[in-house]
């Protein structure tokens, strides 16, 4: 039984984002640093999604760790990524909910028989419809004075040299003014 455990304790690796401040994509503005970054390597994308490697559908996925050192709560429900190429196109956050869709299923086939019958052959599962897509993107509303918070967003392109992430939809809870927005160029 202690063989069982130990493959399992194993195979299950927790995922957990470092400091903000420890990525070599981080900025500091009003006493919150953001630091991103993308998952394109085989490693950090197994460690992140195990055997899905969304990079494979054209999906870019970012990690973005928020870390407010103020004395006051700030919301996130209104924060938007958005994705810069070096050419200037821009590029909006796919929802983490919509990510499952941009890779249908494929169709069962069907195939006649002798008798004329059709017989249809299973079909295979989507891809992207992994509890991973959505279980690991940024879902805080709030970021309480003091503490971090991380996920990813999901965008539907690769990794271009000279690309930067903006943010922006920060906001005071209290008072509700907007922080200013963080341009963060990926490396």
């Amino acid at each position: 039984m202690s063989i069982s455990a130990a493959f399992a304790a194993d195979k299950e690796t927790p995922f957990k984002a470092a400091p903000a401040a420890t990525y070599a994509n981080h900025q500091s503005n009003a006493q919150i640093t953001i630091g991103v970054d993308p998952y394109v390597t085989l490693d950090k994308v197994q460690l992140a999604f195990g055997k899905l490697q969304p990079n494979q559908f054209g999906i870019l996925p970012v990690l973005v760790v928020i870390q407010n050192d103020s004395d006051k709560a700030i919301r996130l429900d209104r924060l938007k990524a958005e994705y810069a190429g070096p050419n200037h196109e821009r590029i909006e956050a796919t929802p983490a909910k919509d990510v499952r869709y941009l890779k249908p299923p494929q169709r069962p086939a069907a195939i006649d028989g002798p008798a004329g019958r059709v017989k249809v052959l299973k079909s295979k599962k989507n891809p992207l419809d992994e509890w991973e897509i959505e279980g690991r993107a940024l879902a805080a509303q709030i970021l309480p004075p003091g503490q971090s918070a991380s996920g990813f967003f999901y965008f539907q392109t690769g990794l271009q040299h000279n690309a930067t992430i903006y943010l922006n939809g920060l906001y005071e809870a209290a008072s509700g003014k907007e922080i200013l927005y963080f341009e963060l160029p990926l490396q």
